[in-house]
């Protein structure tokens, strides 16, 4: 191998050379792995037990509410107490409700009822738990190479969403749902192992405690203040609303508009994957010429143009390439929003400010579940995606028209 491309391989993975970092991001590897098998075979489960597009979009809303009505709150204690001691807690809660599921599942004993209270626990969970990972990494990398390990953060998530959905597809055609629901369960333990293998000399508690509303409040003065983030979170209330329903719509329209079965639906979310893949291992490369405002909003139109394009989309290999392009698209548009609320933030208002991200990122879903769910089931499954896709086409210009001298140093930058 060349100098040249050792050269490259250092800039990508750059982040990895702290075993801290190493340590955490193996244990994501395999527990994020688990969790996407987890979504795949709960929403087809759903589906097939329910037959309604909008009983899938509740389910996915009931996971996400807690989201909406905790996470400022999430971020306050985030900044208040050791992120790792969080992080044990959250894994181990997870682990539990994997547990759960496996049995119920097991036995045949499961119902809706019992599936939308496990994903509401999730959802509770989630709520402290993705917001202090996303804060957690400049703890393990420092700020020198914060947006690589950001980037290498979103690649786990990818590798998972490209593999998970797939081997789902094929261990609920051949042994069916419970063994999935299994190896979910037994996924947390790889994260919790790592965590409780990472020594850091000065765990960081960064502020002292003061009331819960002032330190909501102080956190969202922030990003009411600094022009990059504001615009940044009006384009995320937006795009993650309305195009980050993938999980509502793509077993309905697998099924309705291409006439396929669990491995289908399985290797539509795959393709995602892939796109969302080269997005995150392409942003770890380019993290050392910094944040990429340009490319940021190219793909936040990308994405609702894309989706929108999918009513004319009727053949299932055409729709696994709309799949690679909304995957890379979405990645790219949260690789930079991540950045952009992480990369200038004072780290005591860190957990906070992330709580907001997070907020925008999976605190929306309920209503673009529901909307999605809805409208399929009014109209059928090929209205889904472009439904999403126009609604935020129409939303995004009037923001960014309103944002014109931000929205120009971006693009000069």
């Amino acid at each position: 191998m060349t100098a040249v491309n050792f050269h490259v391989l250092g800039d990508t993975f750059s982040s990895l050379r702290s075993k801290n970092f190493r340590r955490f991001w193996i244990g994501q590897c395999i527990s994020v792995m688990g969790t996407w098998i987890q979504r795949t075979t709960q929403t087809w489960l759903v589906y097939q037990m329910t037959k309604s597009a909008f009983l899938v979009g509740l389910l996915a809303a009931a996971q996400f509410v807690p989201i909406l009505l905790l996470t400022l709150v999430a971020g306050t204690l985030i900044d208040r107490f050791p992120k790792r001691r969080i992080l044990l807690i959250t894994q181990s809660g997870f682990l539990v409700l994997g547990a759960i599921m496996t049995t119920i599942t097991y036995l045949k004993i499961v119902q809706y009822w019992q599936i939308l209270l496990i994903a509401l626990g999730y959802g509770i969970l989630q709520s402290f738990d993705t917001p202090t990972r996303q804060s957690y990494v400049i703890e393990l990398v420092g700020k020198k190479d914060l947006m690589n390990g950001i980037s290498l953060n979103s690649s786990i998530f990818n590798l998972a969403k490209i593999a998970g959905p797939s081997l789902a597809g094929i261990l609920m055609v051949a042994l069916g749902v419970a063994p999935c629901f299994l190896i979910d369960t037994l996924s947390y333990v790889a994260i919790i192992i790592g965590l409780l293998m990472i020594h850091q000399e000065h765990p960081v508690a960064s502020h002292k405690a003061r009331h819960i509303i002032a330190d909501v409040k102080e956190g969202l003065t922030y990003v009411v203040h600094h022009a990059d983030v504001k615009l940044s979170a009006e384009l995320m209330m937006i795009i993650c609303t309305l195009n980050f329903n993938n999980n509502v719509i793509i077993p309905i329209y697998a099924q309705e508009v291409l006439g396929r079965g669990a491995q289908g639906y399985a290797n539509l979310l795959s393709a995602t994957g892939v796109g969302s893949l080269v997005a995150a291992f392409l942003m770890s490369y380019l993290s050392r010429f910094g944040l990429r405002r340009d490319m940021y909003l190219l793909v936040a139109l990308g994405t609702t143009v894309m989706q929108s394009l999918m009513i004319f989309v009727h053949v299932y290999a055409l729709a696994l390439v709309f799949m690679v392009v909304i995957g890379f698209c979405n990645m790219v548009f949260l690789n930079q929003s991540n950045a952009a609320f992480q990369f200038s933030i004072p780290n005591e208002l860190r957990g906070r400010i992330m709580s907001v991200y997070v907020l925008l990122n999976q605190g929306s879903t309920p209503i673009g579940s529901l909307y999605s769910g809805g409208i399929m089931d009014v109209a059928g499954g090929l209205w889904g995606f472009p439904a999403c896709g126009l609604l935020a086409l129409l939303l995004a210009v009037p923001v960014l028209l309103m944002h014109r001298p931000t929205v120009k140093k971006w693009l000069n930058a």
